[in-house]
């Protein structure tokens, strides 16, 4: 259970400090969206830029099974290096874009 608490921790941490990063060119608001009854993490991008909407997801993990899933990840570097800067090992982090058959090559846990 501490590891969960743990992991909750680092990821709700990650999502804001993700979440500064505002765009100066329009008018998007940046939103870290935390359930933690369920595990899902989002960090998601709404707004407007002149008449174009802005409305996408930057950032979804999951936790499951004891180990982070990252869903989607929208960022430059990758959130997998922020986990293991962290601490978390390369087996409890799920790189879930990628197919499950590819998942033996990346060096991270398949699931």
């Amino acid at each position: 259970m501490a590891k969960l608490e743990q992991y909750r921790t680092y990821v709700e941490r990650i999502l804001q400090e993700y979440s500064r990063y505002k765009p100066a060119y329009s008018e998007v608001e940046v939103q870290v969206m935390v359930d933690k009854e369920h595990d899902y993490y989002q960090l998601n991008r709404v707004g407007w830029n002149k008449d174009q909407r802005i409305h996408g997801c930057v950032l979804h993990l999951d936790i499951k099974e004891g180990k982070i899933w990252i869903q989607y990840d929208g960022t430059e570097d990758g959130i997998a290096d922020d986990l293991l800067a962290l601490g978390v090992p390369k087996e409890d982090i799920v790189l879930a874009f990628h197919p499950p058959y590819k998942r033996p090559y990346t060096g991270f846990a398949m699931g």
